[in-house]
């Protein structure tokens, strides 16, 4: 049990020395900054970080420990900090000195999964631009609150993509409960399509064993929104909703036992094949990858891609859609 602890926390996108919850400049009062910010790359801590508004490569993100907000760039350097007024009001400087235009055309979300951020959906965003979509890397603080939260942030994201025509989602494991968690609060119209990759969609097995085996870990490691992704039929997984665009899922596997012996049936190590699956899906796959090669996989992103521009994920073939019952 422990070595698959290590597997999930081994695997996340900042090494341990970047996880601290501020910068050094950063202030833990949430007060506005009393003295000019300074232009400074960012020192990680992205697990306390949750993003209300994206503009092209901007974002603003709010600290879920502090309270208080940052601007940054596309290149994680910061460019304001204080209230969320005055990240907003620099980065509308930043708008009409660089002449930045309105954002148009189709755009898709990237939700990373649980202990990591967007830096782990990265390999999507080049194959991805290159198909004609804009790209948001989207980041919430998965291991400090509930789902209801983190599903707050990408409700805030979706609200501040003014000009962009329609939306997909991109999701990995527990950011395909993120997004279905946001279904069960929000509507967007132009929500069109969305993939979810190894996503536990009726619960994780894994997240019961370390209930029962590893609780003095559970709670530190995976926080507030890992205890709720258990397999129970009255749980909160289990209550939420079909999404109500078209979606497509790709799901790990290793018949006929999968990577994983301590759960049952095929898995891909984090997630078993059975709980992938959720009824109305347009199409399925299941590849044989772990959990965390899913979402580096130059095959699975290319089919992702043929899913957003087609509605299937296999370029040949006939779409193996889950039927609703």
């Amino acid at each position: 049990m422990l070595g698959f602890v290590s597997l999930l926390a081994a695997d996340a996108d900042s090494p341990p020395s970047e996880t601290a919850p501020v910068e050094k400049s950063e202030s833990a009062n949430a007060e506005p900054p009393t003295k000019p910010n300074v232009l400074a790359k960012t020192l990680g801590g992205r697990e306390f970080w949750g993003d209300v508004r994206h503009f092209h490569d901007w974002r603003i993100q709010h600290n879920v420990i502090t309270g208080h907000y940052r601007l940054l760039d596309g290149k994680d350097v910061r460019h304001a900090w204080g209230t969320h007024d005055e990240c907003q009001t620099k980065l509308e400087d930043i708008r009409r000195e660089q002449k930045l235009p309105h954002m148009s055309g189709d755009g898709v979300i990237l939700i990373h999964g649980i202990i990591r951020s967007s830096k782990s959906m990265s390999a999507f965003r080049e194959p991805l631009e290159k198909a004609g979509f804009r790209v948001f890397p989207f980041d919430y603080p998965s291991t400090r609150v509930e789902l209801d939260a983190c599903a707050d942030y990408l409700h805030q994201v979706i609200e501040s993509l003014e000009g962009i025509e329609r939306l997909h989602i991109v999701a990995h494991s527990m950011g395909g409960i993120v997004t279905r968690t946001y279904w069960s609060k929000h509507r967007d119209p132009r929500l069109t399509r969305a993939v979810f990759i190894g996503s536990p969609h009726n619960g994780a097995e894994l997240a019961d064993l370390m209930r029962s085996k590893a609780n003095f870990l559970f709670k530190p490691i995976l926080g507030p929104s890992g205890q709720q992704l258990i397999t129970d039929a009255e749980g909160f997984v289990a209550k939420l909703p079909t999404p109500d665009c078209e979606f497509a899922i790709i799901a790990g596997s290793h018949p006929p036992k999968g990577f994983n012996p301590l759960i049952p049936g095929d898995n891909d190590g984090i997630v078993s094949l059975a709980s992938t699956r959720l009824a109305g899906a347009a199409d399925f796959m299941a590849v044989d990858l772990i959990h965390v090669q899913l979402i580096r996989s130059e095959p699975v992103i290319r089919d992702v891609t043929q899913f957003l521009l087609s509605g299937r994920l296999r370029e040949t073939g006939a779409p193996q859609p889950i039927r609703r019952e």
